[in-house]
C-alpha cells in the first residue's frame, strides 16, 4: 500500500503577530511547525504501515524552507518526501493549491491520501476535500479513527454530537483530526537518516503537462484575503460586591436593558 500524507508548514500561532499597516502575518522570527492535524495524519499513516506494510510518502507545498517540515516527517519515519515549490505556485488559494497538489499526487501515485482537517493559519478545511474532487476519489472528513481492512478503510468520522462509521474502497482520501493519533517523537537515528535522504522537488515544469497556468497562483485563485486581524482585548468588566440575590438580578437586568439586549 502506498500512503501519501499531505502536510503544511505553518507559523506557530502562539507566536504570530500582524502587521498593523498591511494586515498580514509577520513571519520573520516566528518559528514554523508542521500543522497539528497533518502531524496526526502522518502518525496514522506510519501506524498503518507498521501493521499492514507499504510505504509512507509526505508531500508539502511551500517555499524552499518548507524542506525543514519534510525533514521532520522523514525523521518520524516517512519513507520519502516531495516538496512542491515554484514561483508559479505563489499566492494560490485553496482551490489553486488543491489543483497543484492533485496534479502532483497523480504523478507520484497513491492508494490512500491523508491530509489534515484544516491548517491553523487558514482554518478553511477546504484543501483536503478539494484534492479528493480533483482526483475523483471518495473522501471521508473529520476522521477520529482509521482501520485498513483489505481493499477498504473503515473510518470513524466525528459528526456533531455523534459519529459515523464508514467503509470506503481504496483509493480514497481522509482528512484527519488532531485527536486521530498522538504523533511520535523524532529520535537521533531518525534525524540523521532524514538528512541523508533526498527531498525531491516538484516544480511547475514537472507538472506543466497536467497544470493549466491560468488555474494556479494568484491568477488562478478565485478567492483572496481582504483583511486579517487579531482578536481585540475586551475592557475590564464591572464587579458588583455585597449584593443580595435580588439586587444582583436587578443590576444585571438593568445592564441588559440599557444595551437593548432584552
Amino acid at each position: 500500500m502506498k500512503i501519501v500524507v499531505c502536510i503544511k508548514q505553518v507559523p506557530d500561532t502562539a507566536e504570530v503577530k500582524l502587521d498593523p499597516k498591511t494586515n498580514t502575518l509577520i513571519r520573520d522570527g516566528v518559528p514554523s511547525i508542521i500543522n497539528h492535524d497533518d502531524k496526526a495524519g502522518l502518525e496514522t499513516a506510519l501506524r498503518i504501515r507498521e501493521e499492514k506494510g507499504g510505504t509512507v510518502t509526505v508531500v508539502c507545498m511551500g517555499p524552499p524552507q518548507a524542506d525543514v517540515a519534510l525533514r521532520e516527517a522523514l525523521a518520524m519515519g516517512a519513507d520519502e518526501a516531495y516538496l512542491l515549490s515554484a514561483r508559479e505556485f505563489g499566492g494560490s488559494d485553496t482551490y489553486a493549491t488543491a489543483t497543484i497538489i492533485a496534479a502532483a499526487l497523480k504523478k507520484i501515485g497513491f492508494d490512500l491520501v491523508i491530509t489534515g482537517r484544516q491548517a491553523i493559519d487558514g482554518d478553511t478545511a477546504q484543501v483536503g476535500p478539494q484534492i479528493a474532487e480533483q482526483l475523483g476519489v471518495p473522501q471521508v472528513t473529520y476522521a477520529e479513527s482509521v482501520k485498513v481492512d483489505g481493499d477498504s478503510v473503515i473510518v470513524k468520522r466525528q459528526f456533531e454530537d455523534r459519529a459515523h462509521v464508514l467503509r470506503v474502497k481504496l483509493p480514497c482520501l481522509i482528512t484527519a483530526l488532531t485527536e486521530l493519533a498522538e504523533p511520535r517523537y523524532m529520535n537521533v537515528g531518525g534525524i540523521v537518516d532524514a538528512y541523508a535522504k533526498q527531498v525531491k522537488i516538484i516544480d511547475f515544469e514537472s507538472l506543466r503537462n497536467s497544470l493549466n497556468p491560468d488555474w494556479i497562483g494568484i491568477k488562478g485563485s478565485p478567492t483572496n484575503v481582504v483583511q486579517s486581524f487579531t482578536k481585540q482585548a475586551k475592557a475590564a468588566g464591572t464587579v458588583m460586591k455585597d449584593l443580595t440575590a435580588d439586587q444582583a438580578v436587578a443590576a444585571i437586568m438593568d445592564k441588559l436593558i440599557a444595551r437593548h439586549l432584552i
